[in-house]
């Protein structure tokens, strides 16, 4: 009898919502010799995006958000590359990858699309050129580099530019927007104090926020309460105005003011990865509409998860938040109607609904809404640190995490700069052997008689 060829599921992304559904399937299918599950992501880890500003504000080393893809999914194919194409009709997806870039054409049965999105900047002068982001771990650390160098080059005796040397500016007054600002603002000040020339009324971070309250994903009086929390903390806080351009020198506004500044992080928009462009399917503003089993519409057998992806809420007539907390549920619905579909067996809908919103705003002060109920100040602080503490993969990743909280506590801040630098060297002719001076030995005086 002959041997069927296995059916083989590809992820593409290993985000929240695509790594969610090949451990699901790892731990339901690997030993199944019937499928082979293939993950293919750009980089070889899984970044916790949570505690991204955590690496930018020196709260956390840059590894212990980071969890190795192969470590994971141990009896999962895994590829590291970039996907260029894929083809839904012809059941392949395009990825290219190596030294020298070259494709591979990797085909499928069935597809799981979790590829994220990326940041927009919404066609602003300068801003794409200038600004910094905050979206993976080289943004974090390219932060966290510039801020340490501005302390650097404005501690310096010959220093004529420290206004814009120490005014940081945040586009976005959301979830990361905030979490930004608050982790920029501590760890600069409590940086001052390895600067001698430097003081605190020297120091200006400010957010830049279009709405009338920040935090909009909030209830308002959090937001309220988060405004006076990061106002205590010497904060600027500039409502109800937007961006215009940003020179890298200077920042304009809307409203016509002109904030010198070398210093713009931007977090106030995304855009669902580009590849998806090159699909031809329903789609909402750039997103994959799909149906309340997660598949996408006209094409089954393909699933579209997380910020790719737009699932319809039938509580509210919209489309399911863009966060990890529903991306980590689609993972687990769309990893079961994947096994559905193999077996022949009942899928279930995605039905899910907001259990929790947090941020920190400062040191040891945060907010949230947990199942509709507020808490502020240093409760809503612990909750945000336990909860995602447990929700960060691999028992050894946790405890990295908490041990460098713990010592947080107790030490300054770290102002090292993870410099991608390679050490001087030099390239002179070595002498030929034949050329090389003897040495002489010194003629002794001739002995007196």
């Amino acid at each position: 009898m002959e041997n069927k060829a296995p059916k083989r599921v590809l992820i593409v992304g290993g985000g929240f919502a695509g790594l969610t559904v090949a451990m699901e399937l790892k731990r339901k299918l690997a030993r199944d010799p019937s499928v082979e599950i293939t993950l293919i992501n750009r980089e070889n880890f899984f970044l916790f995006t949570p505690m991204l500003h955590e690496v930018a504000a020196s709260d956390l080393d840059l590894t212990t958000i980071v969890d190795p893809v192969r470590k994971m999914l141990r009896r999962v194919n895994f590829l590291a590359g970039e996907v260029d194409k894929i083809d839904l009709e012809q059941k392949r997806v395009i990825v290219s990858h190596g030294f020298d870039p070259h494709p591979h054409a990797l085909e499928f049965d069935f597809l799981v699309f979790g590829l994220g999105s990326v940041t927009n900047t919404y066609g602003l002068p300068g801003v794409q050129e200038h600004a910094l982001t905050m979206k993976s771990l080289g943004d974090a650390i390219r932060v966290r580099n510039h801020l340490i160098a501005h302390l650097e080059e404005a501690d310096s005796d010959c220093c004529e530019k420290i206004e814009s040397l120490l005014t940081f500016v945040v586009a976005g007054g959301g979830l990361a927007g905030v979490e930004t600002v608050a982790g920029i603002n501590d760890f600069v000040r409590r940086a001052l104090r390895s600067y001698p020339h430097l003081s605190e009324g020297m120091v200006r971070v400010m957010p830049i926020h279009s709405g009338p309250v920040i935090l909009p994903e909030l209830d308002e009086s959090l937001g309220v309460y988060g405004q006076k929390i990061l106002a205590r903390c010497k904060v600027e806080i500039h409502l109800k105005t937007k961006i215009e351009s940003f020179s890298g020198r200077a920042v304009r506004l809307t409203d016509g003011k002109i904030i010198p500044t070398n210093t713009l992080v931007w977090t106030a928009g995304t855009s669902p990865n580009p590849v998806l462009e090159t699909i031809s399917c329903a789609k909402e503003a750039g997103r994959l509409l799909v149906t309340e089993f997660l598949e996408l519409q006209g094409w089954p057998g393909v699933w579209a998860l997380g910020d790719c992806s737009a699932i319809p809420d039938r509580l509210t007539g919209k489309s399911h938040p863009p966060t990890a907390q529903h991306a980590l549920r689609q993972g687990k619905i769309a990893a079961h109607n994947i096994i559905a579909a193999i077996r022949g067996t009942k899928k279930k809908r995605f039905d899910f609904s907001t259990i929790a919103q947090l941020a920190t705003i400062g040191r040891r002060t945060g907010v949230a809404n947990i199942l509709g109920v507020n808490f502020s100040g240093f409760i809503a602080w612990w909750l945000w640190r336990t909860i995602y503490l447990f929700k960060l993969p691999r028992f050894e990743k946790k405890l990295r995490v908490a041990l460098d909280w713990t010592l947080d506590l107790i030490f300054s801040k770290d102002l090292v700069q993870f410099l991608d630098v390679r050490a001087p060297l030099v390239s002179r002719p070595e002498p030929h052997p034949s050329q090389k001076s003897k040495t002489v030995q010194p003629e002794l005086p001739e002995p007196v008689p």
